[in-house]
């Protein structure tokens, strides 16, 4: 299936799930994801603002700050991602294509990063995501370190056998669900 009519199907598929099913379903995938060595090992972490019914990352967001590590979030400057460190999910406001992005000046360097939370409308049994066709995490993730983990937190329903992959796609190193957590 072309990526336009995959990105539809679950898109709308997401858009009609329940809030309170993906609230759910949110809070079991965060504590998978709280419970990995991988979140143990990350002295940096990257979260996502979730829109349209994505899988949250605010859980994540106090423990990691909770914990003591950075916590950074995206924003849009130009065609790319900048990460700014944040110290509270308070320091976020509304930005590019309406999601919350935050508002300080401390950008830190994507290889500083140990860890990535990538959103996306769809992931594959190969570490392959559809995003929402701008490329912005493809970009950033190609210019990260080797040792730098991107992780998807997605629903079951989120992931297919094969995504049609383009030369630019970057893949994910892990994704996890509210049932399996996937390595590639």
């Amino acid at each position: 299936m072309p990526k336009k009519a995959l990105r539809e199907e679950l898109l709308a598929k997401r858009r009609h799930s329940s809030a309170e099913t993906c609230l759910a379903l949110s809070l079991e995938i965060q504590n998978r994801f709280l419970g990995s060595a991988c979140f143990q090992m990350a002295k940096c972490l990257a979260a996502y603002s979730a829109v349209c019914n994505e899988v949250l990352t605010d859980q994540v967001a106090r423990q990691t700050l909770a914990d003591g590590k950075r916590l950074v979030y995206p924003r849009v400057v130009n065609a790319d991602l900048e990460f700014v460190q944040v110290e509270s999910p308070d320091q976020l406001s509304q930005g590019s294509f309406g999601v919350l992005e935050p508002t300080g000046e401390k950008a830190v360097p994507i290889n500083e990063i140990d860890l990535v939370l990538v959103p996306g409308i769809a992931f594959d049994r190969s570490g392959h995501r559809l995003g929402y066709g701008r490329g912005f995490y493809d970009r950033t993730l190609a210019a990260a370190d080797q040792d730098t983990l991107c992780v998807g937190l997605a629903y079951d329903f989120q992931i297919v056998d094969l995504l049609p992959v383009s030369e630019h796609d970057q893949p994910i190193s892990i994704l996890m669900t509210e049932s399996k957590t996937l390595y590639f």
